[in-house]
């Protein structure tokens, strides 16, 4: 069986403290890897590594330290088969899809090239008498990285490229769920010239996440998860000093007008409500059609629609979308449907008696489809993270600017419409992060920057974009003079620019 431990100081290294965890294969339910969990010790040792690196790293010119991105990026693409590959058997989603995740986490590093121009400070000339201001941006030093199972090449992309771009080392603690593609991205930036200790991948639980929030010489967190945790982790990283952004939970409605094209939503909700078997923070999984008649007309198309979804295992380049991660996870989301029925919900489509033929093990469920939900309901509150669309019928517009504005989560929103009044309105009053406009999945692109609101979102940066370098540097100001030989004699009143 494939051991996996950590990735420390340019070489994969074994764990130390008898703790794994399973990685399973979603799509056979089989046990394929055992993962090592980390110590604080070896935590620590990750961080020593960093230390050590980063001096010379941070001293290194910027247009030095871009090209090693590009080479990285050259063998991404080389090896981007085998990549999609282990990350549809370790999470589960479709070949199409890993791809599309790792196609993601590219952009950013695309993004993090121009770290030569994001990087520059300004200059005044003459602000006072003989007098110049400039400002540098510098590295933090030693930065950390949290990150999530279901997108285990993109984020942890969006984390480590700008970061290590801007002359930070970098500790990535990825999902113990499925750690492959994480410890396969460090090995290919090794291989791209990034000198050892800069980009350190320490696999662990909770213990190994508190090492991190702990360590003293860690300046900065970033995290991806659930609100509860991202909540934990943001308080406890202040408590230590560190800076710290935390993204949580979602719950992403999608608003369909009287007006909008019915056949292009109903496409727009099946791929965004289903794609990846439900587990994405952008996933929408509440439906608002607008008046009786808008909601009747979406039911008609939209039943059908997920009663032929095609679920397959996660090598099928066919499959709509596949397993759900982990049993436990499969578990959760059939428990998430039954608490649907017993508040009321009406069930218009059940896929949990999905069974997939040659696969009876997999992590495997079908589509479910509830119509009206009520806002008082759990299945409407709380994240289900599955394939699994609520649909709340709005009796006007304001009604249905009312629910994602209010609701706890303000990750993502969409809006289908012609209208482009309506849609320039909704866009500027709704209270949530990022709104697509006839877009289920408003993700920006990598040049500007992912953030939610509310429960979504804790932290006054997002990520990558122009926040990523804000994020990862520290912000220097000179003030400087050159003795003109007049002596002006001590000055005791604050400093002014007369």
């Amino acid at each position: 069986m494939r051991l996996i431990g950590h990735f420390i100081g340019g070489r994969e290294v074994k764990g130390t403290s008898g703790r794994t965890a399973d990685v399973f294969e979603p799509m056979t339910g089989m046990v394929q890897a055992k993962v090592d969990l980390a110590t604080k010790a070896e935590l620590r040792a990750a961080v020593e590594n960093a230390k050590a690196a980063q001096p010379e790293w941070g001293a290194t010119n910027p247009q030095r330290r871009v090209r090693v991105l590009m080479k990285f990026l050259e063998l991404v693409a080389r090896d981007n088969d085998a990549l999609a590959e282990l990350l549809a058997r370790e999470h589960g989603k479709t070949l199409p899809d890993a791809k599309g995740d790792i196609l993601r986490g590219v952009e950013v590093v695309e993004f993090a090239l121009g770290i030569p121009q994001l990087m520059k400070g300004e200059y005044t000339e003459g602000a006072g008498p003989g007098i110049d201001i400039y400002s540098m941006r510098q590295p933090l030093g030693v930065v950390a990285g949290i990150t999530p199972f279901n997108f285990p090449a993109m984020i942890p992309m969006w984390k480590f490229a700008p970061a290590i771009a801007c002359g930070n080392a970098f500790i990535l603690k990825p999902s113990e769920r499925d750690p492959g593609v994480p410890m396969r991205l460090a090995e290919l930036m090794l291989e791209a010239g990034l000198p050892p200790g800069i980009l350190n991948v320490v696999n662990g639980d909770k213990e190994a996440v508190d090492a991190i929030l702990d360590d003293p010489d860690i300046r900065a967190v970033g995290f991806v998860g659930s609100s509860p945790i991202a909540q934990y982790i943001y308080e406890r990283a202040a408590a230590t000093g560190k800076r710290a952004q935390c993204f949580g939970g979602a719950k992403n409605h999608a608003i369909i007008m009287p007006d909008a094209d019915m056949d292009q939503t109903v496409d727009a909700l099946v791929g965004a409500g289903y794609g990846a078997a439900g587990e994405r923070c952008m996933a929408v999984s509440v439906a608002v059609p607008v008046g009786k008649t808008t909601a009747d007309r979406l039911m008609e198309k939209l039943i059908p629609r997920v009663e032929n979804l095609k679920i397959g295992p996660s090598i099928d380049p066919t499959a709509d979308f596949g397993p759900l991660v982990t049993k436990e996870a499969l578990n959760r989301v059939r428990n998430y449907v039954e608490i649907g029925i017993k508040e009321g919900a009406k069930l218009a489509v059940d896929g949990r008696g999905f069974k997939m033929q040659g696969y009876e093990n997999g992590f495997y469920m079908g589509g479910c489809l509830f119509d009206n939900v009520t806002k008082d309901m759990r299945i409407y509150k709380e994240e289900i993270f599955g394939p699994v669309l609520s649909v709340v019928r709005a009796h006007d517009y304001d009604e249905a600017l009312r629910l994602p504005s209010e609701h706890d989560y303000g990750n993502g929103v969409a809006i289908f419409t012609r209208d482009g009044d309506a849609a320039r309105d909704f866009a500027a009053r709704v209270n949530v992060g990022m709104v697509g406009i006839n877009v289920p999945i408003p993700v920006p692109v990598a040049y500007y920057t992912f953030g939610g609101w509310k429960r979504s979102g804790f932290g006054d940066l997002n990520q990558y974009g122009p926040d990523s370098v804000r994020f990862y540097t520290k912000t220097k100001t000179v003030t400087s003079r050159w003795p003109s030989g007049v002596k002006e004699g001590a000055e005791f009143s604050i400093p002014t620019m007369k």
